[in-house]
């Protein structure tokens, strides 16, 4: 049950990134390099005070494993936030998490299966399945979404997938989230200073940037390294591709976007994929136990 509400929160928090940060860029309230240096250190100071906290058994009893992150994973959280953050700016909300996500699902199932962890045929039918949801939504109009805005969310999907692989390995998510946000100053000091000659700021747009990083990021990241502890590489990235659906729902609502046809059966390929992955599995397991 608890890996259970740990998923949902953490990919309501994800939906929750793509929306801020389409609201924040999408309408030029801030620059992309701007928001994504602001996401990284507001998420930094929100974790920090939780870490503190627990470390205080205020809110939660100190973890006996010293766990500090790892630069690689700094790099590979550092490279996801770069590349989101400009691939929004030639994508909508929804179509830009179903890009992100579903590069999530091949990075971190093909790295699966070069570690050895064999599919099940209703796993791989599940996962073909969710797959050609994303290819009917990308082709054969390269124009929507923009080549640029596909490869840079691409590279942010991938990015992400090595983060998401490497908190399964975590035994204290939260001082690993907190110094994994850490470790990516030195790559935002490189950034802001390449960029600061194009810097735009507004109120608005440095809100948008600090709730999506101490919240939606800081926390939401944290909670998926709590799920991660519970899920297989497979169902963490097959159930990921739920995101784009809450993401697109999220973009109606909040960003006036239009509710595409192809939006909405491409969600409702990927979502009958993901059932055949975490039910069809279960299914079989249970069939298999009597003998």
């Amino acid at each position: 049950m608890k890996t259970i509400l740990f998923t949902i929160m953490a990919l309501l928090a994800f939906a929750g990134n793509s929306i801020l940060c389409r609201l924040a860029i999408g309408d030029n309230t801030i620059d992309a390099a701007s928001f994504t240096s602001i996401r990284l250190f507001s998420g930094i100071v929100v974790l920090f005070v939780i870490l503190k906290l627990a470390q205080a058994k205020i809110v939660q009893p100190k973890s006996t494993v010293t766990s500090k992150g790892s630069w690689s994973a700094a790099f590979m959280l550092f490279l996801y936030a770069i590349a989101f953050s400009y691939a929004y700016l030639s994508l909508d909300t929804g179509t830009g998490a179903l890009i992100l996500f579903a590069s999530v699902q091949i990075t971190m199932i093909a790295v699966g299966i070069y570690l050895g962890n064999k599919l099940r045929l209703v796993e791989w039918l599940g996962v073909m399945v969710s797959f050609s949801g994303f290819i009917y939504l990308v082709f054969p109009e390269l124009t929507s979404p923009s080549l640029l805005g596909f490869i840079l969310m691409t590279v942010a999907g991938i990015a992400w997938g090595f983060y998401s692989l490497a908190g399964k390995q975590s035994e204290n998510p939260l001082s690993d989230t907190v110094y994994n946000f850490m470790r990516s100053l030195p790559f935002v000091v490189i950034l802001m200073a390449f960029t600061i000659q194009n810097i735009s700021l507004s109120t608005e747009g440095i809100a948008l940037a600090i709730i999506s990083g101490g919240i939606t990021s800081g926390i939401g990241y944290t909670l998926w390294y709590l799920a991660l502890g519970g899920l297989s590489a497979t169902q963490a990235a097959v159930v990921q591709l739920l995101v784009p659906v809450l993401a697109g729902l999220g973009g109606v609502v909040f960003a006036d976007e239009n509710l595409s046809i192809r939006l909405v059966v491409s969600s409702i390929i990927i979502l009958g994929g993901i059932l055949m992955v975490i039910l069809g599995k279960s299914y079989f397991e249970q069939v298999r136990k009597p003998s």
